[in-house]
């Protein structure tokens, strides 16, 4: 069992937890995941790490509630336990070398863009992040950012603080502007890193996209996260849980992964709703 040491509402939706798992805590690196089980009758879920303290053994989760089992999971209170938390999983992002980086986050993606970019900082790498969000209210981990970044932009869709616009806006910028960048690393909505990588595309800029968002099982098995990726004229397939979850972008099909993860859309709807009525019924 491993118990919930913190538990913090970032916005509405999307929740941050601190673990107490020191076996997973002293191996963690940016880009990895773990799997866990809210109570022995739960589903396995994979959550990327979103940080972690080798020194008080806990590990970082931040969550949106999209499905009935992040349903379950926001109901649980600092004290309490989880069944299950395996990991680390997959492989974690890789940094070395790399002196001036552009991080590019979306929504809840920023959760697992912020590791990566801490831990550039503390490599002493230039780091540049833009945070992207519908509007004011969705906004998570600005003043984190603010803390490992050289310079940091933050958009908004509706322009209701910050910027106004989304993430490409200030990338292309910089790069017209002459902007030279080691990697650009984009984590966020299948439909943003696409756009992101669309823009990267015409200057060259090597670019990492990390294809968490298409998990579902996370051992390989289910196929869900499996991903087409164009190498050198031929395709080849990958699975974003074993193989990644962080690929290179110009590679990456993302109209297809698009398609593939829209096919559970509704599941998890009517997942999210029956347990939303479970709550309902147990506080009547």
């Amino acid at each position: 069992m491993y118990k919930i040491i913190n538990k913090k509402a970032l916005n509405p939706t999307v929740i941050m937890m601190d673990i107490e798992a020191p076996l997973v805590a002293k191996k963690a690196e940016p880009g990895q995941f773990i799997i866990l089980r809210v109570d022995e009758n739960g589903e396995r879920i994979p959550l990327t790490v979103a940080g972690y303290d080798r020194e008080a053994g806990t590990v970082k989760i931040i969550f949106q509630i999209v499905g009935g089992t992040t349903e379950k999971l926001s109901h649980k209170e600092e004290g309490d336990y989880l069944q299950d938390f395996v990991g680390p999983l997959g492989v974690a992002t890789h940094l070395h070398g790399l002196k001036k980086v552009c991080i590019v986050g979306g929504g809840v993606g920023c959760a697992i863009a912020l590791p990566i970019a801490q831990k550039l900082h503390e490599m002493g790498a230039d780091v540049t992040s833009i945070i992207g969000f519908r509007n004011k209210d969705l906004l998570i981990l600005e003043d984190e950012f603010n803390a490992c970044s050289n310079t940091l932009r933050v958009m908004t869709d509706d322009g209701s603080y910050g910027e106004h616009g989304n993430v490409t806006v200030p990338l292309k910028e910089m790069l017209e502007a002459g902007e030279k960048f080691d990697m650009i690393i984009t984590i966020g909505p299948l439909i943003m890193m696409k756009f992101v990588v669309a823009t990267a595309k015409p200057f060259g800029t090597p670019i990492t996209a990390s294809m968490n968002p298409i998990m579902i099982d996370g051992t390989g098995m289910c196929g869900g996260c499996r991903l087409t990726l164009n190498v050198d004229g031929k395709k080849v397939t990958k699975f974003a849980c074993v193989d990644g979850p962080d690929f290179n972008g110009y590679e990456i099909d993302f109209d297809e992964a698009m398609s593939r993860g829209r096919m559970y859309a509704d599941f998890e709807r009517h997942a999210h709703d029956e347990a939303c009525n479970l709550f309902k019924k147990e506080v009547k």
